[in-house]
């Protein structure tokens, strides 16, 4: 289907600025979600309330789950240009008040205001991405985004670490707002709107129904097993608010003039194919690869920097074949064969860190992670541009947005249903070293301050417990890898358009 002649593209009047500028946006979106650990303990010391601690985290990653999809749908409505700037404005106001902070609460909502900012960062750096470069050339930028989006994952904390010794925690959040303004003046600077309007309806109640869906889901995934039991009334709560908003969702887009996720793209191979392999690749990313920390740091007894140094690998192995991919993706136009090679990269990987143990020889852990980061960048980039070269220009955003939804829900149930396996094996295991667990609302309170505490006979024991209860971790995460593998086989290769295709609208400078 060829895109409506007002869906043009917007004109980028410097494609390397907006680049650059969306990149460092990308950068600051991805590392408040991860930077902020670290500094956890140093906030409850100032600010105290130690039982809404986990509020901190969950309040950012509640309120950008749930603003995703609908900025993805509102830069399809309102042009990306102006979307960025509401959503980058909202994002600075919501760091300068989490600097200002002076109670928990007080940084808990402007966590969430934050949030509302962060969650269209991501989202509408990829779209961006698709309207001033062709599918064709666009592999090797994605790629790019995914390595930015990776290594804040694995340096987040220890750049965290690094601003509350060296400066306070303020600063943590006080850093994004020089390097967001820098951002949106490039951006704005670089990419000029199309001057269209047309007169849109907003999809109200299917975005509250959504609110709703992705909010109880959200929390019930971050929270579950932490701040209450699974089987606690808050769980089937949450869980109910979950299943009954996301069903209210999918009946609304039945009849809305302009739904957020228009249902007939469930209708085209390419988004659902490559949304069940982003769910997968989520639930791979975020939830197996959560637990590498803890066993380096208590099975392997490396110290916090070390253990983020230890992960260097997998972000390695992420550049090095994403970047292949995308080359790849230029100069032949297609992409078929490399979700297959990503998700058995990813299965073998994971396979391989079943045999995790006290004494595994560093350089073999590096080589296993870094196979799983050689199968993650194989998939990333085809993800996203195999579904945005497959719909018309007018619902890019909202496919692009669909397509972070689900590898964002992939990682949030990835989290929860590893951490609940791994928490029950620790747990039942626990008794026999003759501890006792620590039930405390923020859950088992396992880190490498509390094995120093300990006698040193016991030191071996629980550094072979902790390796063992992540083995069922990630024999899942390899059957998740095959059944990925499996679902890239019914994968419809489209050609990836490029520059004087008719059906792909070119890009010029506005002044041509």
């Amino acid at each position: 289907m060829s895109p409506l002649p007002e869906a043009a593209p917007q004109r980028a009047k410097s494609v390397p600025l907006v680049i650059v500028s969306i990149a460092f946006l990308l950068l600051l979106a991805s590392l408040d979600q991860t930077i902020v650990s670290t500094a956890l303990p140093t906030i409850v010391a100032d600010l105290g309330d130690l039982d809404h601690l986990s509020w901190v985290v969950t309040s950012y990653i509640l309120a950008s789950t749930i603003s995703a999809p609908i900025y993805g749908k509102l830069g399809d409505l309102y042009g990306r240009r102006n979307i960025v700037v509401v959503s980058v404005s909202i994002f600075l106001l919501g760091s300068a008040l989490c600097g200002l902070a002076n109670s928990m609460w007080f940084l808990i909502a402007s966590r969430a205001l934050q949030g509302l900012g962060g969650g269209g960062l991501f989202v509408l750096a990829l779209s961006v991405i698709g309207d001033v470069i062709p599918p064709r050339e666009r592999g090797k930028l994605q790629a790019m985004f995914a390595v930015v989006f990776s290594l804040s994952s694995v340096t987040g904390p220890l750049i965290g670490g690094w601003f509350v010794d060296a400066f306070s925690w303020h600063w943590i959040f006080y850093i994004n707002i020089p390097i967001g303004l820098a951002s949106v003046i490039a951006f704005t600077l670089s990419f000029a709107p199309t001057g269209q309007r047309k007169q849109r309806q907003i999809d109200v109640w299917g975005a509250l129904s959504l609110i709703i869906g992705l909010g109880g889901l959200t929390l019930l995934t971050s929270l579950g097993g932490r701040s209450f039991a699974w089987g606690s009334l808050e769980s089937w709560v949450l869980g109910g608010l979950a299943i009954g908003g996301l069903v209210a969702f999918l009946w609304c887009e039945t009849w809305a003039p302009e739904p957020i996720l228009p249902l007939d793209l469930f209708r085209r191979n390419t988004f659902v194919v490559t949304s069940i392999l982003g769910f997968i690749t989520g639930a791979c990313m975020f939830g197996a690869v959560t637990f590498l920390p803890m066993y380096l740091q208590v099975s392997k007894a490396i110290s916090p920097t070390l253990s983020g140094l230890a992960l260097v690998p997998l972000t390695a192995g992420i550049l090095t074949s994403s970047t292949a991919a995308g080359r790849y993706m230029g100069r032949s136009g297609r992409y078929w064969i490399l979700p297959l090679i990503g998700m058995g990269m990813l299965a073998l990987g994971m396979l391989s860190l079943t045999r995790l143990a006290p004494d595994t020889n560093m350089w073999l852990f590096c080589i296993q992670i870094g196979i799983v980061g050689f199968g993650m960048g194989f998939i990333f980039p085809v993800v996203t541009t195999a579904v945005q070269n497959s719909v018309p220009h007018e619902q890019m955003g909202t496919a692009t947005a669909s397509g972070v939804l689900f590898r964002q829900v992939g990682g949030s149930l990835g989290v929860a249903v590893f951490g609940a396996i791994f928490a029950a094996r620790v747990a039942s295991d626990f008794a026999s070293l003759g501890l006792e667990l620590d039930g405390s609302s923020e859950g088992i309170a396992i880190s490498p301050a509390m094995v120093a505490d300990l006698p040193t006979e016991l030191h071996g024991p629980l550094a072979a417990l902790i390796a063992e209860a992540t083995h069922p971790i990630y024999w899942i995460a390899a059957i998740l890898g095959a059944l990925g593998f499996i679902t890239a086989l019914f994968l419809k290769e489209e050609r990836l358009k490029e520059r004087g295709d008719p059906d792909y609208p070119g890009q010029v400078s506005k002044a041509e």
